[in-house]
């Protein structure tokens, strides 16, 4: 049965998904969410995803949302992404959560402030917090990809699939590649495994849309 994951394309937390389904070899398709007008938290998406947010998935009668959570049940579904090792496993699910904390969560907001709120909503003293939080993190990150080429263990895991999402979108929220060496190193590696697509030709939905 086709996996349906219910996403649009400028969510990063959809790419996380999208991405991890992509690579996995699972069939699935996307289903495209109207998040700007509001379809998330209407009556008939909210039975799909109580929460109101994307990602979401649909397996069948089962029902799952949350990126970190979807991911968790591919690599339960494929045996992939998890770990090799109770430790690695650990490891894993340590960079996953650290992700939600300090990375996406951070550089979710200080995008979508930058690029998707009319000019005149863009707070400056906010984008200037999130850009300072953004950059710790990315130097966290830096120096964890020191002399390594995954995050944990010797392939792609759930902790790579979770940080990277982010920082494949084109739109300028701080990030330039080539100030960070390590992570751009990484990020050319996910982009050279088969399967990879960037967010807009994975996912339906991108500003061009709007525009």
């Amino acid at each position: 049965m086709t996996i349906q994951l219910y996403c649009f394309g400028e969510s990063g937390h959809s790419y996380k998904a999208a991405l991890a389904l992509e690579l996995s070899g699972l069939e699935w398709e996307p289903k495209y969410v109207d998040f700007f007008n509001g379809e998330a938290r209407s009556p008939e998406y909210l039975k799909i995803n109580a929460m109101g947010e994307c990602p979401a998935i649909v397996d069948g009668d089962l029902s799952l949302s949350q990126s970190g959570v979807i991911i968790d049940y591919i690599t339960e579904k494929t045996g992939k992404f998890g770990g090799k090792t109770p430790e690695e496993k650990r490891e894993v699910l340590r960079w996953v959560l650290w992700d939600n904390h300090k990375l996406s969560a951070q550089l979710g907001p200080l995008r979508f402030m930058m690029n998707f709120l009319p000019e005149e909503k863009r707070n400056p003293e906010v984008i200037a917090f999130l850009t300072g939080r953004t950059q710790a993190a990315l130097k966290t990150l830096e120096s964890a990809l020191e002399g390594k080429d995954w995050l944990v263990g010797d392939e792609i895991t759930a902790a790579d699939l979770s940080c990277c999402s982010y920082l494949f979108y084109p739109e300028p929220f701080g990030f330039t590649r080539s100030d960070w060496p390590n992570i751009d190193t990484w990020l050319a590696r996910i982009e050279a495994l088969p399967g990879y697509k960037i967010p807009y030709d994975l996912m339906p939905g991108s500003p061009a849309d709007r525009a």
